[in-house]
C-alpha cells in the first residue's frame, strides 16, 4: 500500500520537484504552500506523514507543529529546514516532531523516514483503537 504524504512548503518550485520525485516512488502526495492550508487539509484527509518546511511566512514550523499535534496527535511530522540548530531540533522533537532533516533532504533517507512514520502512525492508531474498545467494554459491564 502506498504512503500518503502531505508536503508543506512555501517554495512552489520545491513542492513541484519533491512531489514529482515522491510520486515516482509510488507515494500519494498532496501539496500546500502554507501551514494554515495544511491545518484545514488534515481536518478532511488522513496522511501517513507530513513533510513540512520549518521556515515559512505566516506560521512557522514550530507553531504549525503544535497546532497539528493538538488536532491530530497521531500524525507523524518530519520537519525540513535549511537552518537547523540543535536547540530547534530538540524543541521540535519534544513537541512531537517525528524527525528533522536539513535541506536539501536526501530523498532516499526521506523515503525511509516516511515509511517508518507510516508504521509508527499505524501502531499509534491501533493503540488508540484498543483503548477505545477497553473503554466501551468497561462502560457496558
Amino acid at each position: 500500500m502506498s504512503e500518503k504524504v502531505l508536503l508543506v512548503d512555501d517554495e512552489q518550485e520545491f513542492l513541484e520537484i519533491m512531489s514529482e520525485r515522491m510520486r515516482a516512488r509510488g507515494m500519494i502526495v498532496t501539496t500546500t504552500g502554507s501551514a494554515d492550508q495544511a491545518l484545514s487539509i488534515i481536518e478532511k484527509e488522513s496522511f501517513d506523514a507530513i513533510i513540512m518546511d520549518f521556515q515559512m511566512p505566516e506560521m512557522d514550523g514550530m507553531e504549525a507543529l503544535k497546532a497539528i499535534k493538538k488536532k491530530k496527535p497521531e500524525l507523524q511530522i518530519i520537519l525540513l529546514t535549511g537552518y537547523a540548530t540543535v536547540e530547534k531540533t530538540v524543541e521540535a522533537m519534544k513537541i512531537g516532531a517525528t524527525d528533522f532533516l536539513e535541506k536539501p533532504a536526501d530523498l532516499e533517507a526521506l523515503v525511509e523516514k516516511i515509511k517508518n512514520a507510516k508504521t509508527e502512525k499505524m501502531l499509534l492508531v491501533e493503540k488508540q483503537t484498543e483503548e477505545k474498545i477497553k473503554d466501551i467494554l468497561q462502560r457496558h459491564r
